[in-house]
């Protein structure tokens, strides 16, 4: 257990208080940039979508990474949330002027709707294990992107659905990310995380110990695609037009890719994956032709030297961090003490 807090100086040195400083540090330089105009627009919505990604990648982990069940099907989550939220946003909007309301009342639509999506899919589904699972979820996520397509009178089917306002700043993508991201964190660390991990490890060990398998899958399995739902109304709410082509087959890959290049189980993970995996094909357009073989070359190498991703399970911790650092100048302050005294 961690040290109560005292008094200041246990406040500036504890992790937690390190962590929450370091994140609101990288909002405030990164807000201030935009603001200033020292950041164009393209690389304002490659940002954004950064948000959006992260937000995806971390809640399919929490299925695939922690749980250890192959999901392919996660873009119809995505899907679901974001025409919830647009049609919500679009028939609200005339009474709702705030931006940040608006997409709260959205998002919890969505998160409500794509969540009772997870629980009737995952009941059945979760009875099914590896690639019948993998399947059975790409078949979801293909159902899904149809019934999108043919429900002309609700999503205009697959001309798309236009007029969604465009309210996504990144303030509001910035901090419904760290929310999500520290709930499924302080999730996975309380007893119902340790309870889905021990499944993940051995199912027939955790049920012998008294855990409930079935509860704790769904659990993971419900969770995962409530937090879908709200990185559709993220997505939604920046792009201000959906098509039925956004959330395919493709969509679920590339979630799935960047979960996979991170570190299955590690959040950290998912994050640098994420910043890689969006900013990675933009800056290899210039290529051209040899755009996606070097895209797909970084993946098979990074596989090859680090099959079990970039993180591992690991997360990354600031503090600890810090202490390697100052290790490290201590030990090579005494090697060139050392040296001197010879």
């Amino acid at each position: 257990m961690r040290a109560k807090i005292k008094n200041i100086k246990d406040l500036l040195i504890d992790p937690r208080f390190i962590n929450y400083t370091i994140i609101v540090t990288i909002f405030l330089v990164m807000f201030s940039l935009i603001q200033f105009e020292l950041v164009n627009r393209y690389i304002y919505n490659l940002l954004v979508m950064v948000l959006i990604m992260i937000v995806m990648s971390t809640s399919l982990n929490i299925a695939t990474g922690f749980l250890g069940e192959l999901v392919l099907g996660h873009a119809g989550f995505m899907g679901i949330g974001a025409y919830t939220a647009a049609i919500i946003g679009i028939a609200l909007r005339p009474y709702i002027e705030v931006d940040l309301l608006l997409f709260v009342v959205s998002a919890i639509a969505a998160m409500i709707l794509a969540g009772t999506a997870g629980l009737l899919v995952g009941t059945p589904a979760l009875r099914l294990r590896g690639d019948y699972l993998g399947i059975m979820t790409l078949g979801f996520g293909e159902i899904v992107r149809n019934l999108i397509t043919n429900l002309d009178t609700v999503t205009n089917g697959a001309q798309g659905l236009a007029g969604i306002p465009r309210i996504m700043t990144f303030p509001i993508a910035f901090w419904t990310t760290v929310l999500i991201v520290t709930t499924i964190f302080l999730f996975m660390n309380s007893r119902h995380g340790r309870a889905i991990l021990s499944i993940r490890e051995d199912e027939i060990a955790s049920e012998s110990v008294g855990i409930n398998i079935t509860r704790y899958k769904l659990l993971a399995f419900v969770l995962a695609s409530m937090f879908a739902g709200v990185g559709g109304a993220m997505f939604a709410f920046k792009e201000g037009f959906l098509a039925p082509v956004s959330f395919n087959f493709l969509k679920s890959v590339e979630i799935f890719v960047i979960v996979v290049l991170g570190g299955m189980g590690s959040l950290s993970g998912s994050i640098v994956s994420s910043i890689v995996l969006v900013f990675l094909p933009e800056y290899l357009r210039d290529f051209k032709e040899y755009r996606y073989l070097l895209y797909s070359a970084i993946l098979v190498i990074t596989m090859l030297y680090r099959p079990k991703g970039l993180m591992g399970t690991k997360e990354f911790d600031f503090t600890q961090l810090k202490n390697k650092i100052t290790t490290f100048t201590k030990r090579l302050k005494a090697r060139f003490s050392k040296g001197s005294d010879r």
